[in-house]
């Protein structure tokens, strides 16, 4: 067994980079979503390709080296889609996130570069046992979570969720307020939530906290995990939650069920659009009106001319700090917090 491993950050809740372990090659018929696996990297695809480590920070790579990822799916309108289920009995996979994703690529975007490829070496295993994610869970006391949330949900990836939802973070710090920020649903990537650590977020969570690599999985399997999470959340008795639902609601990341175990709390939502028509068709096809409409398609007043005559909803464009007295405002009035 290789004495030297590269953890991506799948694995920044097992104890694997601590603990010794072993390799043990399984059957196909034996894998399942979450299990830690260890490839060898045969292909570093395209020179900008990065892996995650666990403390968020990037590494480059090089041929030979060894990983250890997570067997899981992925399926982004933008860049690229593949599933552990598709890897033959050659045990080659493709690095499916930077974070760590490991399967077999069934598509991918013309301008993404070439994906960095591996050969299945083993799982991670212990006394004869594969290590799996939900080996790893937190131990916490069910509690209700009934903090107020801001909700931010996208047209796609890549809309700007995460930017907004960083100024807001700021916003209500600023003004004293113990915030949490979390990630319900998408593709396992550490930079997002600790994008609201590093403006000030008292406590991040997400769905790799309760052993999801994706949230592409059995809708029952989310809501069982989806309780466990909003139960840590709950713990930290925050006076306002940042949340984020990665990718968008109609996309198979059960986005629409992070939605529905948020309920009541939820007081604003702030859609981060693509362009004026992305607003339209997901208002009409999630039955969802946003409160503030920002993100791409408001980088021009032509765009956020167009969302306010085509969708009836405010918009603005929260990276321009004219719009900060209006957000505020917004901000104030849904959740009744004094900003």
């Amino acid at each position: 067994m290789p004495s030297n491993f590269i953890f991506t950050s799948l694995t920044r809740i097992s104890d694997l980079d601590k603990k010794k372990f072993d390799l043990k090659f399984l059957d196909r018929s034996l894998w399942a979503t979450g299990d830690y696996v260890v490839g060898k990297i045969k292909d570093p695809g395209g020179t900008s390709l990065l892996l995650e480590l666990p403390n968020g920070r990037m590494r480059g790579i090089i041929g030979g080296e060894y990983i250890v990822g997570v067997l899981g799916k992925r399926f982004a309108t933008l860049e690229a889609t593949g599933t552990w289920q598709k890897v033959g009995e050659d045990g080659e996979m493709s690095v499916l996130t930077g974070g760590g994703i490991l399967g077999k690529l069934t598509s991918k975007s013309a301008f993404l570069p070439n994906l960095m490829k591996v050969s299945y070496k083993g799982h991670v295993s212990r006394e004869g046992k594969k290590i799996t994610m939900d080996q790893f869970l937190p131990e916490v006391e069910p509690m209700a979570f009934n903090t107020p949330v801001v909700l931010f949900v996208g047209t796609s990836m890549s809309a700007g969720k995460t930017t907004s939802a960083r100024i807001v973070t700021n916003v209500f710090k600023s003004a004293g307020y113990k915030v949490i920020g979390a990630k319900l649903s998408g593709a396992g990537r550490y930079k997002d939530i600790l994008a609201l650590k590093d403006v000030g977020a008292d406590a991040i969570f997400d769905f790799v906290d309760v052993g999801l690599p994706s949230t592409i999985c059995p809708s029952e399997v989310y809501e069982e995990k989806i309780e466990l999470l909003l139960s840590c959340m709950a713990h930290q008795h925050a006076d306002v939650a940042i949340v984020e639902v990665g990718a968008s609601p109609l996309e198979p990341y059960n986005g629409d069920l992070a939605i529905k175990a948020l309920g009541k709390n939820i007081k604003c939502i702030i859609l981060s659009a693509t362009d004026p028509y992305a607003v339209y068709g997901l208002m009409k096809a999630f039955k969802l009106r946003p409160d503030i409409v920002s993100g791409i398609t408001t980088n021009t007043l032509a765009g956020s001319h167009m969302v306010r005559e085509l969708c009836d909803v405010q918009a603005l464009n929260l990276i321009d700090s004219s719009t900060t007295p209006a957000l505020k405002k917004i901000l104030s009035d849904k959740t009744g917090l004094t900003l």
